[in-house]
């Protein structure tokens, strides 16, 4: 009993010692909110963000980090991304962001892997959340996407199944029938006897041609009852229109991603007060739903005031969405609006609280960046996540370190 009093006495003296307070000082500060940036600094404690003012006198026991006027942005999140579900896309066994039973109901939440390599490589470039999403499929509503916090933690931090994914047009099908299809099932869920679903189901012609499970019924459901955001790949003006009926319709909370002929419709769109999730690096057509596309999208949709988020279709690299964001601002889209459009965007869209933005009582999820968050070039000098220090170490920096280092044995024994 002795010898465990003792320990417990070196441990809480070794814990007083613990510095708990981080003082960022003299930061060019970009809170995420769309607002230009603005010099001060920044008080962590416990992970939480305190205090943003300028000449905050710190502490002794205070850690105390000089920006000496580098940017700092929050914490960039992916609003999609299959990170901590694909290793490899080309092997079966390395991918859980798809089902072979489910379709509206797939849930990928609980197959998250913390010690993907995906997350330190996007990472150590200043993404600290996302939005992992499931795969495509012939049927409208591919299922769930859930949050994960990038810290590599066995604790996962994370919120459960926080969009429905889903696509129209360009599809194997007749975007015909998928607009009936969605309507169908939508009025189905709206309608439907929670306590005799699977009677229900086994009634429904459609449920049982489409070998409809409950869990499919009750998450879309949720698109109306909850007002789960909906994201929902498009790109033919005319059916992004269709969306926009959809959404009037059954009061859904729609998210429009690619929209590559957004332009043509753009009156309709704004109205609509839809945010969209876009890659200003795709302007070439891929199909006939593309032909309106244009390096200016990103311009004309920020001028008209809808809300912009970023993907991008380099699997795995989820992080060059921030050279899409700067080749956005390159073609005319305001260069703060960019900015909250990788953060706090994201953070108010799919409903992750206290992220996403420098504030105080946010979690201090920032990068401090060694240029221009926008340049392809500027990368991390400091990633923090609840105001922890993040390893920048990567499996490429690794690789790099071992077969460059000098050593007096042959090349052939660091194989």
């Amino acid at each position: 009993m002795r010898k465990f009093l003792l320990s417990l006495t070196i441990l809480f003296s070794f814990s007083s010692f613990i510095k708990a307070e981080l003082l960022i000082t003299q930061a060019n500060v970009h809170i995420g909110d769309g607002a230009a940036p603005f010099t001060a600094d920044i008080l962590i404690r416990d992970g939480i963000i305190q205090k943003i003012a300028s000449n905050i006198s710190p502490q002794s026991n205070w850690e105390v980090l000089e920006a000496n006027g580098l940017n700092v942005t929050p914490g960039l999140i992916s609003p999609t991304s299959n990170i901590g579900m694909v290793e490899i896309n080309a092997l079966d066994d390395t991918r859980d962001d798809e089902s072979s039973l489910l379709k509206s109901g797939f849930s990928l939440f609980h197959a998250f892997n913390p010690n993907s390599t995906l997350i330190p490589w996007n990472r150590s470039n200043g993404v600290t959340g996302t939005i992992s999403s499931p795969s495509g499929s012939a049927f409208p509503f591919w299922g769930m996407g859930s949050y994960f916090l990038l810290d590599a933690s066995m604790k996962i931090t994370g919120l459960k199944d926080v969009a429905m994914y889903g696509r129209l047009g360009s599809s194997s099908g007749s975007r015909a029938e998928d607009i009936l299809m969605i309507e169908s099932l939508l009025r189905l869920a709206a309608s439907i006897d929670l306590e005799n679903i699977e009677d229900e189901l086994d009634d429904s012609l459609l449920a049982t041609k489409l070998e409809l499970q409950p869990e499919d019924i009750l998450a879309i459901r949720r698109l109306i009852s909850e007002e789960l955001p909906f994201v929902l790949e498009t790109n033919r003006a005319a059916d992004i229109l269709q969306a926009i009926r959809l959404k009037e319709t059954y009061g859904l909370n729609l998210i429009l991603e690619s929209v590559e002929e957004a332009p043509l419709v753009l009156t309709e769109l704004a109205s609509a007060n839809i945010p969209v999730i876009i890659d200003p690096m795709d302007n070439i057509p891929d199909s006939f739903d593309e032909l309106a596309s244009s390096l200016d999208l990103a311009s004309i949709l920020d001028k008209a005031g809808i809300v912009i988020m970023f993907s991008t279709q380099r699997s795995h690299n989820y992080h060059l969405m921030r050279q899409g964001a700067g080749n956005a601002v390159a073609y005319g889209m305001n260069y703060n609006h960019a900015i909250r459009g990788m953060t706090k965007a994201v953070a108010d869209i799919f409903r992750i609280p206290n992220r996403g933005s420098i504030a105080v009582g946010n979690y201090a999820d920032l990068v401090i960046w060694d240029g221009d968050p926008l340049e392809p070039s500027t990368l991390p000098k400091y990633v923090y996540i609840n105001g922890k220090n993040m390893d920048l170490n990567t499996r490429a920096t690794r690789l790099t370190e071992r077969y460059s280092k000098e050593t007096d044995k042959p090349r052939v024994y660091l194989h």
